[in-house]
């Protein structure tokens, strides 16, 4: 098994180049090293990466509001796909979150993305179907 570790701003390139390899995974200027590095801050702790040697193999983002946990952009590279490590990286962020007696968390999933929202229906999280997210972006940039 990978080692399971919290996520810095060090690990920012490796990272967000898996991301840029992995189909449904949806960047937005929001994941800017800059952007992150204000994400990690905040959440100190909460995201993880799982790491073979010196690879990073595999990340899961994660924060919160004071009351709900928000993961975001959980990724195992293919090759080390089905060995429990994607499983790892959720229970990390999901112990953490508890640590601060936040219990219910969130994950949003794009509607294309029928591996993740497999994947997510298998470990027992519930798909809503009594809410509608709504998003407003004040700068006007689509991309944020």
């Amino acid at each position: 098994m990978p080692l399971i570790r919290p996520m810095t701003i060090a690990d920012y390139d490796a990272v967000i180049e898996l991301m840029r390899k992995t189909p449904g995974i949806s960047l937005r200027d929001a994941d800017s090293r800059a952007a992150t590095a204000r994400y990690l801050e905040r959440n100190p702790g909460l995201s993880h990466i799982a790491e073979v040697g010196d690879r990073i193999v595999g990340c899961a983002m994660c924060g919160h509001d004071g009351r709900r946990g928000y993961l975001q952009h959980l990724l195992v590279v293919p090759e080390f796909r089905r060995q429990g490590i994607a499983n790892a990286l959720v229970e990390a962020s999901l112990r953490k979150l508890a640590q601060l007696d936040i219990r219910k968390c969130h994950i949003d999933v794009l509607k294309i993305n029928t591996l993740a929202s497999t994947y997510w229906e298998s470990q027992g999280w519930k798909l809503r179907t009594d809410i509608h997210r709504y998003s407003f972006i004040r700068s006007g940039d689509e991309n944020v």
